[in-house]
């Protein structure tokens, strides 16, 4: 038998609010793809869920994909907050069919807009953050997943190539810039023990489960426990590490926040124009139904 403070307790639970954040630079068909697995979400999960997004596009298109799903969105449930932000900033960011031209002044724009959109969270007093690239594709079920996994700065998965042809790397690591093996201070391992070391860590990756990492990004759900403490993308003056992400993470782990990776549903990453066809598969397993993609059918 339920009992009245367990129906209130599932009640308060089923309440708390999910905050998902995107700062947007990005080719109107890959937004498409975007779009459409977020608006997807809500039919599961119980938990309310607003989106703050960082209009930074050049692309006048992707500006009003964003509109479109902000009015759509609303119209669906009207008490849904759904905010679009212009950036106010046009600086160039490239991409190609082999990798992403980042430099400095990009890298810490965007960490700007993130500090921006985990401000906004504090402010209004969410219990989540949900923070996502605009090219991370995400199962329908991911946020509940992440959820359940209970931790209080958690990813889920994908997989990328970072160069064409090369060996697909998730976007998760375990120490420094981007290893992906430990070893004792002032410990020197051979080649040897690096990639068999290496290799067992990506094994262990491509098993369902919830494991410690780190470092992630790109796909994060931070909880109320960490969203509240000190942790920023800011860079941290005395550490050279490349990326605002790395930053975040080595000052969670310094705040005693630890890092989880989930490997349940894994997320496609749009690196490239030409992974566009990968998001047809993934549409048809996952049984999600394109709208904003058929804007570019033609």
């Amino acid at each position: 038998m339920i009992t009245t403070s367990q129906m209130e307790k599932g009640a308060l639970m089923a309440a708390e609010r999910i905050l998902i954040g995107c700062p947007v630079h990005q080719s109107p068909q890959i937004l498409a793809c975007f779009l459409d697995t977020l608006q997807h979400l809500h039919h599961h999960t119980p938990h309310p869920i607003d989106y703050l997004f960082i209009d930074d596009n050049l692309d006048p298109w992707s500006s009003e994909l964003l509109l479109r799903f902000a009015y759509t969105e609303k119209s669906l449930s009207p008490n849904r907050q759904i905010t679009v932000l212009s950036s106010g900033e046009s600086l160039q960011y490239e991409k190609d069919e082999v990798t992403h031209q980042w430099n400095n002044l990009l890298i810490w724009k965007v960490a700007r807009f993130k500090d921006r959109i985990l401000s906004h969270a504090r402010e209004a007093r969410y219990d989540y953050l949900f923070l996502i690239d605009s090219d991370v594709l995400i199962q329908p079920s991911t946020l509940d997943q992440l959820i359940e996994a209970k931790k209080p700065i958690i990813s889920e998965i994908f997989w990328t190539e970072w160069t064409p042809g090369s060996h697909q790397l998730p976007q998760v690591w375990l120490t420094d810039h981007y290893k992906m093996y430990r070893a004792d201070y002032g410990e020197e391992l051979s080649e040897e023990e690096i990639q068999t070391l290496t290799l067992e860590f990506l094994a262990r990756l491509q098993v369902p489960g919830v494991y410690e990492v780190g470092g992630l990004g790109a796909c994060t759900l931070i909880h109320r426990d960490a969203l509240y403490d000190r942790i920023s993308f800011g860079p941290i003056s005395n550490l050279s590490f490349w990326g605002e992400d790395r930053h975040f993470c080595v000052r969670a782990k310094a705040l005693g926040i630890p890092l989880f990776v989930d490997t349940h549903q894994p997320a496609l990453h749009l690196y490239r124009a030409s992974d566009l066809p990968k998001a047809t598969a993934f549409f048809h397993i996952h049984r999600i139904a394109p709208v904003y993609q058929k804007i570019f059918a033609k």
